[in-house]
């Protein structure tokens, strides 16, 4: 006889910014949260800083590790607090490094948004 037993599985907790687009139109106040978000990611330099910590083994990356997009480092420094103040990154301070990640709801919160809405 086993103790052993099943566990569910815990999905993140999704906190979407706002409804899929073709869903409703947004409020204003979801809009203004959803505009942040985009403008953040349509600097080029900005959304290949996103994508290389979202892909990065791990899920995180550090900053010495992503650097190399073209720009100085308080260039790529800038880059990262915007998308850390657009609610995109989130960091931690290890040493003399800061460590980024993309959260796991960040990224189904985007695909939601973007996402047809499911028919009744």
């Amino acid at each position: 006889m086993s103790n052993a037993r099943v566990l569910p599985l815990l999905e993140p907790e999704i906190d979407p910014c706002c409804p899929p687009l073709n869903e409703r139109p947004l409020t204003a106040e979801e809009a203004e949260r959803t505009a942040v978000m985009f403008k953040a990611l349509g600097d080029p330099v900005r959304l290949r800083l996103f994508s290389s910590v979202a892909s990065h083994e791990g899920g995180e990356a550090c900053v010495c590790d992503i650097s190399d997009v073209g720009v100085s480092q308080p260039t790529v420094s800038h880059h990262l607090k915007k998308l850390k103040e657009a609610g995109l990154l989130s960091s931690e301070r290890r040493g003399t490094w800061v460590y980024y990640r993309v959260e796991p709801t960040v990224l189904a919160a985007m695909g939601a948004l973007l996402t047809k809405a499911a028919s009744a």
